[in-house]
């Protein structure tokens, strides 16, 4: 634990156990995956992590949905409550990939190992509640959510706490009523782009605005920068803490940090970050060594600059999206087959979308009320 003169909270990116961890955890053999991290986890008065999966509950199966579906053993959660971590964020888009029975069956697990969890529950209610935590006689109130994919939870069932600003401003001023420091951990962003959207941006400076501490983001499966506004950090993404993938090559996915937020006895918030290669050419989390920690500086130091500059900001998002193009459009083109999908993102089939059809769905798209409809459509056919 911390020094009696002030009070660390730390909070780690996605917890994800595929692949290499995986066939550890089901040995036995995980808690050396931590070795060289687990001091600065035990130490920190709250350690949080993100839970990016479902535990694996009888005759689960998996949800409708576009993307992965992932899934875990009851020894993952385990091994996390062996590691130190003591609350887990549900708010992310796996949370719900096995559907009620893989909701039920992680919270379950998570009391069974005494973690606390925030971001995610039963019923929306439940996933949209603040969780907070009393420490040397300060109380923290956390408040987790995430951007709206297949997760979300609903008045009727299960899953994770959608990112709404207008909720979470409610949320945010009920907190700072009942606590004295005030944490928003939000799960979003661009994959695999290293810098936050000028929406990000305006939204989390929105939730200092509206009185939160600090925010942090994850999910993008690399790392970002961070900005400190009015006196608040806001970190725009940590990467991922353990998430094992078949990626050979040393890339933005293997590289994270975590936050460190240290507070002393007049409520100031400093914070400290530890940057680690996680799952490389080993399934383990390792802190940065000192060449890898220069570079490290310096890359996140250009990223910083990019991300206090709107403009710049902006050219890096148009330039990201432009690349993109092809790969959201095909999802309007009657091209289902996988062949005939290729085809058309390599520029060797037209477009069969004409010009009218296209502002017609622009409108869905960007008017609030045709959005709406728009999506409960789509829903029902789903």
């Amino acid at each position: 634990m911390n020094d009696t003169d002030s009070i660390s909270v730390l909070i780690a990116g996605d917890y994800c156990p595929h692949y290499r961890v995986s066939e550890l955890i089901e040995k036995d053999k995980a808690v050396s995956i931590f070795s060289d991290i687990q001091e600065i986890v035990t130490k920190s008065d709250i350690s949080i992590v993100n839970f990016e999966c479902s535990v694996e509950a009888p005759n689960s199966t998996k949800i409708t949905k576009h993307g992965e579906s992932i899934k875990c053993s009851e020894k993952s959660v385990e091994l996390l409550r062996k590691v130190g971590f003591n609350i887990v964020t549900l708010a992310n888009n796996h949370f719900y990939d096995y559907g009620d029975s893989g909701v039920k069956k992680t919270l379950d697990c998570l009391r069974d190992n005494e973690i606390d969890y925030v971001g995610g529950g039963e019923i929306l209610f439940e996933a949209s509640k603040v969780l907070y935590k009393k420490v040397k006689g300060k109380i923290f109130a956390f408040i987790n959510c995430c951007e709206n994919e297949f997760s979300i939870a609903t008045h009727t069932h299960g899953g994770s706490n959608p990112l709404n600003p207008i909720k979470q401003f409610y949320d945010i001023q009920e907190a700072r009523k009942n606590a004295d420091i005030v944490i928003m951990i939000i799960h979003g962003g661009h994959e695999h782009y290293q810098y936050p959207s000028l929406r990000m941006k305006e939204t989390y400076r929105f939730f200092v605005d509206a009185g939160a501490d600090a925010v942090v983001n994850g999910h993008q499966h690399c790392y970002s920068g961070y900005e400190v506004y009015k006196g608040k950090p806001i970190f725009y993404g940590i990467g991922n803490f353990c998430f094992d993938w078949e990626v050979s090559d040393l890339k933005p996915w293997h590289l994270g940090y975590m936050v460190e937020l240290n507070i002393d006895t007049k409520k100031q918030l400093s914070f400290d970050l530890h940057p680690y290669i996680q799952c490389y050419k080993t399934p383990s989390v390792n802190l940065l060594d000192a060449e890898q920690l220069r570079d490290f500086k310096a890359k996140i130091q250009a990223i910083n600059t990019v991300i206090a500059d709107d403009q710049e900001l902006l050219k890096e998002f148009i330039s990201m999206a432009n690349k993109q193009t092809r790969f959201y459009a095909v999802d309007f083109e009657p091209y289902n087959n996988r062949l005939f999908r290729a085809l058309y993102t390599r520029h060797l089939l037209p477009s069969l979308v004409g010009h009218k059809k296209r502002l017609h769905v622009y409108n869905h798209l960007i008017c609030e009320s045709h959005y709406d409809i728009l999506l409960n459509v789509l829903k029902s056919k789903l």
